[in-house]
């Protein structure tokens, strides 16, 4: 690419961003949204918290993980029941943390 190939794509890449960030901002008027995508947009940011997530505990170098003896799965477990126990944030992070750290320290896993 040549230099005014390039400066165009660079002025077309940044147009597109502040057009797409922008779009909700732009009415002077709220949008006025279906309370049926009200509801499914109550759900988007978990749906894309479990995306990023489980991919991240069940797989290792792109496939899924075949052993038992993995100390992500026991982590998770953990974490998982210490929500639903107890239901604090911090709590849930620090047990499935010191869980894996000691099964990755501990055992070498």
């Amino acid at each position: 690419m040549n230099w005014w190939e390039t400066t165009l794509a660079i002025l077309g890449m940044g147009a597109i961003t502040l057009l797409t960030r922008a779009f909700f901002l732009i009415p002077k008027n709220e949008l006025p949204l279906p309370d049926w995508l009200k509801q499914g947009l109550r759900y988007a940011p978990l749906a894309a918290l479990a995306a990023v997530i489980v991919p991240e505990i069940v797989m290792s170098q792109g496939e899924l993980i075949s052993t038992w003896k993995d100390a992500r799965l026991y982590a998770t477990a953990v974490g998982t029941a210490y929500f639903f126990w107890k239901g604090g944030i911090l709590g849930t992070i620090i047990s499935g943390t010191s869980v894996m750290l000691a099964l990755r320290i501990g055992l070498g896993w």
